[in-house]
């Protein structure tokens, strides 16, 4: 072979490697240009998951604000509530000066007793442990009423069973409609006419009270 004819064969082989690596670095650029885009597509993804499920989840929450807690804090604040309703209804019954008063604390021994029976029986069935005794806050109420005589009683005693009873009629409602066990439903859709008789019946003294109160100072 000439020397012409070797350089040339040298270049073509030459021009034929440089051709292969610019190949194979394009290739290479595709494919990190790919994996990157992959990626970001892959994050994008995950983070509108993340976004998705965070809704959800507070919309979950914001749900369960509104239709209340778990079957079990309802049951423990039952519990709670049907004891003060008898301990404070035995108070009214001996201390309170209007006969109203006094004949509505004695209702409140008498349905009140019954429910709380008709719970711990649930309870029994169930397996569920109820309180024992008042919380704190019933206790400090118990008390503060012990310290109360005359219309001073009456006043302060009509106006926590007032607001008690709304308190208790929204959550039995609650659970007459949304509690996850059945025998739970059928106690709160039993239980619930009870209590809306007691706040009707409340109200109506609250309203005697207010009405007759008003009339004694414009006498004066």
């Amino acid at each position: 072979m000439t020397r012409s004819m070797i350089y040339a064969s040298c270049m073509a082989v030459l021009t034929a490697f440089a051709v292969a690596c610019g190949s194979t670095s394009t290739n290479v650029n595709v494919t990190a240009n790919t994996n990157h885009s992959n990626s970001m597509l892959g994050n994008a993804s995950n983070s509108m998951a993340g976004a998705a499920n965070s809704v959800a989840n507070t919309v979950s929450n914001a749900a369960s604000s509104v239709t209340g807690g778990s079957d079990t804090d309802f049951v423990e604040d039952a519990a709670v509530g049907g004891m003060a309703e008898v301990e404070l209804g035995k108070l009214a019954s001996t201390k309170a000066a209007n006969a109203e008063v006094k004949k509505f604390g004695q209702m409140m021994v008498t349905d009140h007793t019954a429910a709380n029976n008709q719970l711990k029986e649930l309870a029994t069935k169930k397996g569920w442990k109820l309180p024992t005794e008042l919380d704190s806050s019933h206790k400090s109420l118990a008390d503060d009423l012990r310290s109360r005589t005359g219309a001073d009683f009456d006043s302060e005693y009509v106006e926590e069973m007032v607001d008690d009873h709304e308190t208790d009629v929204k959550a039995f409602q609650d659970k007459a409609n949304n509690a996850t066990d059945p025998d739970l439903k059928a106690f709160a859709q039993k239980t619930l006419p009870v209590l809306q008789k007691h706040l009707e019946a409340i109200k109506a003294i609250q309203a005697k009270m207010s009405n007759s109160a008003s009339a004694n100072s414009n006498k004066k």
